[in-house]
């Protein structure tokens, strides 16, 4: 269905907004995936927060101008699905990962996070990013590490000043010449 003049403005202000605010951009050509391969990847993109739009790329290209993802414009070629990170880095290289390993059809083509433009392969180092809760726990694994090491310090000073006796008595025991 073709758009007329206003409706086309709406799609390239919806994306500039979403362009604006996202962390990162696959562009996956997408031609040959079926109808329900679409609605559960359109499905699992709002749960896991990932705006999925199928544009046409001279909108897409109007779009981003002026964002981050820029760089991409001379690169937006033949059919293309354009998922969007709004929540977190990783999130569209997940989800275009994941939907790709069951179809074949779905390719990611392009790459982008903070200004700078990846080879497609890049979408597997994103993909691999850590979610914010995991991220979360990695550092609070690290802050309190200094603290569990301090106290295993002092625990292994309490348990030597008080088994002091016990220890020097053994020494010689196993001092023996042999």
């Amino acid at each position: 269905m073709a758009l007329n003049l206003s409706q086309k403005q709406e799609v390239v202000a919806e994306l500039a907004e979403v362009a604006s605010k996202a962390h990162s951009l696959i562009a996956a050509e997408y031609a040959g995936t079926t109808v329900a391969q679409m609605t559960a990847m359109r499905k699992q993109a709002r749960e896991s927060g990932v705006y999925l739009r199928v544009v046409k790329n001279t909108l897409a290209s109007r779009a981003v101008a002026g964002t981050e993802f820029e760089v991409v414009k001379d690169s937006l070629v033949g059919p293309l699905l354009y998922a969007f990170s709004t929540e977190e880095p990783g999130a569209a290289g997940r989800l275009i990962k994941e939907f790709s390993k069951s179809n074949d059809k779905l390719k990611a083509k392009i790459v982008s996070v903070e200004g700078k433009l990846f080879a497609a392969e890049h979408v597997d180092v994103l993909a691999s990013l850590p979610t914010r809760e995991q991220a979360l726990s990695m550092l609070a694994r690290v802050l309190a590490e200094p603290a569990a090491m301090f106290a295993r310090a002092i625990k292994a000073v309490a348990d030597k000043q008080d088994g002091g006796g016990e220890v020097a008595a053994e020494a010689p025991v196993e001092a023996e010449p042999a």
